[in-house]
């Protein structure tokens, strides 16, 4: 197995961040995956694990060139991008891609990042931003062996999935989304088709998640089915609900082997290769 293609979890929480003691194995920050592609690094998502990823990258990099792939831009998935601190560093080259961002994603980012909300304004922060809106459904450019496809996924204000593709190997990216209320999404099945790893969101299961349709959120039960329709590998249950327990989530985790052996549920530190 080569150990250039690879993804570790800084970030596996929904909605909010959840500290605790309750949440220490798991992790309680929001969505962020740093992966490494040879020499490329992607961000998937910019939540609050996005604050340890930078103190990571600083310490080992300084200034750095990424890829941050946002889902969407709810709260939860961006309000980690104002601390992070290789934006400080001018030599830092940022290129932020959003896909269906109503008015753009780098108006977006300027609304987000400003007083009164945050003391410094996106333009005072030192590093090269470039911003690169697409429609979901696009393949994205970047350059190099690094293939990126996207989808639409259902979710309030939409939201983008992510494929990438390095060196015949594949890892996916799917949250927030909600499946339909028969059958599976085909468009999601299209694009995890064989792949590697797919992470998915797992916010609910299938008893909790009748109270919250139209949340725009999946369940493991979902993911397993998608996977196995699909052939794809690895799933890696995501985006836990905040109020879930590391108990729980050990639980689960012993389930979901048993059920789909090889599947994982998320947990911050975890590394795993294609």
């Amino acid at each position: 197995m080569k150990d250039d293609f690879y993804l570790r979890f800084w970030g596996v929480r929904g909605s909010c961040a959840s500290p605790g003691v309750d949440t220490l194995i798991y992790g309680g920050n929001t969505s962020c995956v740093e992966v490494r592609a040879g020499d490329r690094l992607l961000i998937l998502d910019a939540g609050t694990g996005l604050i340890p990823l930078g103190t990571n990258l600083r310490e080992l990099d300084g200034a750095l060139q990424a890829d941050l792939l946002l889902s969407h831009i709810h709260y939860d998935h961006i309000m980690g991008l104002p601390f992070f601190s290789p934006a400080y560093h001018p030599d830092s080259q940022l290129r932020i891609w959003a896909g269906n961002c109503n008015g753009g994603i780098e108006a977006a980012m300027h609304r987000f990042v400003q007083p009164p909300f945050f003391p410094v304004p996106l333009k005072g922060m030192s590093a090269q931003f470039s911003f690169h809106d697409f429609i979901s459904g696009d393949t994205l450019a970047l350059s190099g062996e690094v293939q990126v496809r996207t989808t639409a996924l259902n979710h309030p204000d939409g939201a983008t999935g992510y494929r990438i593709d390095y060196d015949g190997r594949s890892i996916c990216y799917i949250t927030d989304t909600e499946h339909p209320k028969e059958g599976l999404d085909d468009k999601i099945v299209t694009l995890i088709q064989d792949a590697d790893i797919v992470i998915y969101d797992a916010t609910y299961n299938d008893d909790d998640y009748p109270a919250h349709l139209g949340w725009g959120h999946s369940t493991w039960e979902v993911g397993l089915a998608l996977c196995e329709k699909a052939n794809a590998g690895t799933l890696v249950v995501f985006h836990h609900a905040p109020e879930r327990t590391d108990a729980e989530l050990r639980a689960l985790d012993q389930v979901i082997h048993l059920r789909r052996p090889g599947s994982v549920v998320a947990r911050e530190g975890m590394v795993l290769k294609p």
